[in-house]
């Protein structure tokens, strides 16, 4: 099959989850013998760049702006996209979906796959505006498509209550790597192994960054708390989350990082920490998971019902509890390698992307 896949900034995936999402996805269905083209943004992925791996690459410009960049870049990408053959256009997130009616319309012969990966809308860095405009972007997921899909259980039951459809789940799932040594993290960042707790995310509000700094501050501990990622169009923020950590070196803000310097960080992390409001489903919480690194999330459902095996976790929204919870995982090591043992075990299991591919192959062939 001919297959399109619009919505992402592009690939290789640099950060951002959906980014991460279709470069496994296209990876594993490419491998499986189907032609994958992945439209890009400049700004993302180089113009010239026209491949990865055996996937195709097809840069389109955007409005680069925090209102525009997406909903332009879907436009466009559609619009070439329609003079192409493609058998399936496959969408990702609620704001691309908004344009999924064009094709149906236009190329009813095309099957049109829509990924709800998360409530965009409760987001804390959009408007009212931009979230009334999402929460109609989430309506166009389960309406427009031949097929809407989403990662959990959990969002099923969502959309089944709000809108009368069932989604079908399609998880998403953990890459294939190889534990390295910490050689590059010693060199880069001055860091030894199992010296510091770990967050690996976009800093914008409603990722809960605060909660972990808030928390932190109050410990007595020589263990570091690094934070990896950076801001998108959330510079308020970033700035904020910068005086919070004020005057104590133990913070690090590392920036983005990729390949093995990420893979070293998640590796040698003594505790992950995802303090997230809301979610899909966390992709780096499942690299943790997978690297068998010590997981502690907050309550939420979209984290608490990925494993069936027990996990340490805090109350949403509260630093208090992330704290002593905290507190426990440094006095518990043993228990808390036991755990991370046996989500470890769950994830190999149930969260593979060449078992996702063919479960959306079958999707795509239906």
């Amino acid at each position: 099959m001919k297959i399109a896949m619009i919505g992402q900034k592009g690939i290789p995936a640099q950060y951002g989850g959906v980014e991460r999402i279709v470069e496994q996805l296209s990876l594993a269905l490419a491998n499986k013998g189907h032609e994958l083209f992945v439209y890009t943004r400049s700004y993302y992925t180089p113009k010239q760049q026209t491949s990865f791996h055996n996937v195709h690459l097809k840069s389109i410009p955007s409005i680069h702006t925090k209102h525009l960049d997406t909903i332009s870049h879907t436009f466009l990408s559609t619009m070439h996209a329609l003079t192409q053959d493609f058998d399936v256009i496959h969408y990702h997130s609620v704001g691309p979906a908004l344009l999924s009616w064009i094709p149906r319309l236009l190329k009813p012969r095309t099957k049109i796959v829509i990924d709800f990966q998360s409530q965009d809308k409760l987001h804390q860095k959009w408007g009212w505006l931009a979230r009334k405009v999402l929460s109609l972007g989430e309506r166009a997921s389960l309406m427009f498509g031949d097929v809407a899909t989403v990662p959990t259980k959990v969002m099923q039951q969502y959309a089944k209550k709000k809108f009368g459809k069932e989604p079908i789940v399609v998880p998403n799932g953990i890459p294939t790597f190889l534990p390295d040594t910490a050689k590059h993290i010693r060199k880069k960042f001055d860091l030894e192994p199992k010296s510091y707790f770990i967050i690996i995310s976009r800093l914008v509000p409603h990722k809960g960054i605060h909660y972990t700094i808030e928390a932190y501050t109050q410990l007595k501990t020589d263990k570091k708390l690094v934070i990896v990622g950076d801001g998108v169009f959330t510079d308020e923020y970033v700035q904020k989350l910068k005086k919070l950590a004020a005057g104590n070196k133990n913070i690090i803000f590392t920036g983005w990082q990729s390949g093995k310097i990420l893979q070293e960080l998640i590796d040698s992390a003594y505790l992950y920490i995802q303090p997230s409001e809301s979610e899909g489903m966390s992709l780096s919480l499942l690299e943790a998971a997978a690297y068998g690194t010590p997981i502690l999330v907050s309550d939420i459902p979209e984290n608490t019902a990925i494993f069936s095996a027990p996990t340490l976790h805090f109350k949403n929204k509260n630093s208090a509890d992330l704290k002593a919870k905290i507190e426990y995982a440094l006095a518990n090591e043993e228990q808390l390698m036991s755990l991370a043992a046996q989500t470890k075990k769950e994830v190999e299991t149930k969260y593979q992307w060449e078992k996702i591919a063919t479960q959306l192959e079958m999707i795509y062939k239906q």
